[in-house]
């Protein structure tokens, strides 16, 4: 990792977890060429799912922010673990793919996923900067409030 990752971290109080096991019959990233995918991650926290329920029932838009954050440290903790530790290989962010269970009536998955963004970019920079999808969701896995995944040109 970076001086200059490691250090926006730290001012921001995040340390990464170790890279979670995948829940089922898939792996956490593949890499292809230069390009890193990473499976969907939920937002766990000390080793359990920290916001669970539905946008617009039981959860409000902040909480769902707050997920989406702890979505991108455990995406963050996942290309560590595919780089070897070194976030500075992450050239861009590609694309991020936010679900969010929610309400049919609930109409603002972009503004919950905006945790997402804001953190990576705030975390990596101009390689933060990414496009992505912001789509509601009848049920996530484990109850989860939101999952994202991602994808990520590397160096």
């Amino acid at each position: 990792m970076s001086d200059q990752i490691a250090a926006r971290l730290k001012e921001m109080g995040i340390s990464l977890p170790q890279a979670a096991a995948p829940a089922a019959n898939y792996v956490s990233y593949v890499i292809s060429g230069n390009v890193l995918h990473i499976s969907g991650q939920l937002p766990i926290e000390d080793g359990k799912i920290a916001v669970t329920g539905h946008l617009g029932r039981n959860v409000d838009v902040a909480t769902g922010q707050r997920a989406a954050e702890l979505c991108v440290i455990n995406i963050l903790a996942q290309a560590s673990a595919a780089l070897g530790g070194d976030l500075s290989r992450i050239k861009r962010v590609i694309k991020l793919n936010g679900f969010v269970a929610s309400v049919p009536e609930f109409v603002e998955q972009h503004l919950v996923i905006n945790g997402a963004s804001n953190l990576i970019a705030n975390v990596l920079g101009d390689a933060g900067k990414h496009a992505r999808a912001a789509v509601g969701m009848a049920a996530l896995p484990m109850n989860a409030a939101v999952e994202i995944d991602a994808i990520m040109e590397i160096a």
